[in-house]
């Protein structure tokens, strides 16, 4: 039989292999946040600082009580940075950070071949509403409501690149605060940062589309590694 100082070094080192390390620092993301939404899906969309404009995303399955990986791509974020959800002003090309539902998913292009998340086809006239006087804010609006301005709203077609394939993020969404922001949304990346959405390589939000479960009820985390808007905090 060895000796205690040898059998000590075993049990320590079969913690880490087994990622059960004292300080929890081998564990995966999800399982140190402080809530995932209580569904056995989840998305992570993280940047190193609140200032940061691309970061990453990744998709994780709960099985068996362990959060295991199934996929990442890397993300854009707004072009000024990420904020806390509950401060965030519109008009700011700011991400919010915080924990969200996942209402539905819709696009220009029809749904890949697996879908079976609740997907709104993109027609002509598809409009996402913007304008804090109208009462269908943050909402989308087919036809255009008569009390949504035109230049206060998103015209969804003409978003061909971006919305090819989208996920509505459940920010200021089941009981909208005028003038928080609207239209937040992952979708497929344009041509840099974002207005305030998470974007994603047009091949990782198809693979994200068809690994959604609205069964399994997905959310997803936005924030920062460290921080007052950590991912960790929601």
């Amino acid at each position: 039989m060895g000796s205690p100082a040898v059998a000590t070094a075993l049990v320590s080192a079969s913690l880490l292999v087994l990622g059960a390390a004292p300080d929890g620092g081998h564990l995966p993301l999800p399982a140190r946040m402080a809530d995932t939404g209580g569904g056995s899906q989840l998305i992570t969309a993280v940047a190193a600082k609140s200032t940061s404009t691309s970061g990453t995303v990744t998709w994780w399955d709960l099985h068996n009580g362990q959060w295991v990986k199934a996929g990442s791509a890397k993300a854009r974020f707004g072009a000024n940075g990420l904020v806390a959800g509950t401060s965030r002003k519109q008009g700011t090309n700011t991400t919010p950070a915080g924990l969200y539902e996942l209402p539905y998913a819709f696009g220009i292009k029809g749904a890949p071949n697996g879908t079976s998340y609740k997907y709104r086809p993109v027609r002509a006239s598809s409009w996402w509403c913007q304008d804090n006087d109208s009462r269908v804010y943050n909402r989308w609006s087919e036809p255009r409501a008569k009390d949504c301005r035109a230049a206060e709203s998103e015209h969804l077609i003409a978003y061909e690149k971006q919305y090819a394939y989208a996920m509505v993020i459940g920010f200021n969404y089941s009981h909208p605060v005028r003038g928080r922001g609207a239209g937040i949304f992952l979708h497929v990346n344009g041509d840099g940062a974002t207005a305030g959405c998470v974007s994603l390589p047009a091949d990782a939000m198809r693979r994200i589309l068809k690994w959604a479960d609205p069964g399994r009820e997905p959310h997803i985390a936005i924030g920062t590694t460290g921080g007052h808007t950590a991912v960790t905090r929601y």
